[in-house]
């Protein structure tokens, strides 16, 4: 069957509300570790996903779900000891006082939870979020997101605040640091005078729909006080920084000196079994729970923890957190050797293996080049390498590779976006 038949039967069941990548759709049939196949037998380079965050198919998570599956699967209503090691294994990965969790299945889930806790914990509303934000799918989440267009308005009780990236800030960092913290401030007291208060400030620890900034000296630190003197809870969704993701530490956040009240999971949790969670101090989860009964009848699942304990089993026993910090150290060199020569990179930042290349018309002006991003991912796509854009001006290539990518994936992904720069340049020239 043709790609454009298969197309059009899509178009017709499915319609067109969820959008395919790339200029011209890619039809895959298998995944091996870093590796995804199309119906013709081609090869590509996955340097995009981070749902497989082991790598495609890895046979010790295989083998573990069809393992729990043809013995017994049913949901956290009942007792079971596999669900509960592996809570207990998961919990102590995270600082106290993030020692007990809630199973969900999706990562916009866990943000739903999340809200709701942090707004019965404060007995406030409001929500402060950053521009060009996205935490999932729900309602209430498509309220306060920025990044993706939507029927829903952004919410009367919600605020967002400026991206807090050096990058785009004149001055020095103390200097910077202090309007991206006054704008917090200012959205507190906003919220505070249309009587809805503070609730939460959600963020990505990354802020990785944002353009994974670097953020100004204590920022994180700052905003978490102002939100808790507030009475809100900070709450770090970990969906795309966590799971060994920065090479330095298991979690996004650790990366600071401060522990959110509330951590949430999805996406790599279950290397792409439906697998997310909400982490938190025991006593909110015991207050939450009895006022709310919650349960969630795939979350947490005998199947889903014998998957969550291969996954973690699988970033230990192959050494991952140390992969992501040693590749992610020569991919990061690999770009700053390639911003050096093409002047359409306007800025490299990012940690282990997650990458954000910026690229504008002008490193003076800055001003988004969107148009050439769309045009290197769909490239890179037909060269047999899978990356994605990101960012307001949809300008910022995403770079964000499984962890099992190794030093000979990082060399072809990067020859490869050499060859696509320079053709690109000579064809401007």
């Amino acid at each position: 069957m043709s790609e454009a038949t298969l197309l059009h039967r899509r178009h017709q069941v499915m319609g067109s509300a969820s959008p395919l990548f790339y200029d011209e759709p890619l039809e895959l049939v298998k995944g091996e570790g870093v590796w995804l196949i199309d119906s013709n037998g081609k090869r590509y380079l996955d340097v995009y996903n981070n749902v497989p965050s082991v790598g495609h198919c890895h046979p010790r998570v295989v083998e573990a779900m069809a393992g729990q599956a043809a013995m017994l699967n049913i949901h956290t209503r009942y007792l079971n000891e596999r669900i509960v090691n592996y809570a207990e294994r998961l919990t102590a990965t995270f600082a106290e006082p993030l020692n007990s969790v809630m199973f969900t299945c999706t990562g916009s889930e866990s943000n739903e939870v999340a809200l709701r806790m942090a707004r019965f914990a404060s007995g406030n509303r409001g929500v402060i979020v950053t521009n060009h934000n996205y935490h999932g799918n729900t309602a209430s989440l498509a309220e306060v997101t920025t990044a993706i267009s939507g029927s829903e308005p952004f919410a009367a009780h919600a605020r967002a605040v400026p991206i807090p990236c050096l990058y785009h800030a004149e001055g020095g960092d103390e200097q910077v640091a202090e309007r991206y913290v006054a704008k917090v401030a200012a959205a507190i007291a906003s919220l505070r005078a249309a009587g809805v208060g503070v609730a939460a400030m959600l963020i990505d620890t990354l802020f990785a729909n944002e353009g994974i900034p670097r953020l100004p000296s204590g920022y994180l630190e700052r905003v978490a006080k102002l939100v808790r003197d507030a009475g809100g809870l900070l709450i770090a969704d970990e969906v795309q920084a966590g799971f060994a993701r920065t090479g330095d530490h298991m979690w996004g956040h650790q990366a600071y000196p401060v522990v959110p009240d509330i951590v949430t999971l999805g996406k790599p949790m279950g290397n792409g079994f439906p697998l997310a969670g909400v982490v938190a101090r025991r006593e909110l989860v015991e207050s939450f729970g009895q006022s709310n009964m919650y349960f969630n009848t795939f979350g947490g699942s005998p199947v889903a923890a014998a998957v969550g304990l291969a996954v973690l089993d699988v970033i230990e026993d192959e050494g991952l957190l140390e992969n992501a910090r040693r590749v992610g150290a020569q991919l990061q060199a690999g770009l700053q050797r390639l911003a050096s020569r093409y002047p359409v990179i306007g800025d490299v930042r990012g940690k282990g293996l997650f990458y954000a290349v910026e690229l504008v018309r002008s490193r003076q002006t800055r001003e988004p080049a969107g148009a050439e991003a769309r045009h290197i991912v769909n490239e890179m796509r037909r060269r047999g390498v899978l990356i994605s854009k990101i960012g307001a001006g949809d300008n910022i290539l995403k770079v964000r590779p499984p962890l099992v990518f190794s030093s000979a994936n990082c060399e072809f992904f990067l020859e490869t976006l050499d060859s696509v720069l320079g053709s690109a340049q000579g064809a401007k020239q």
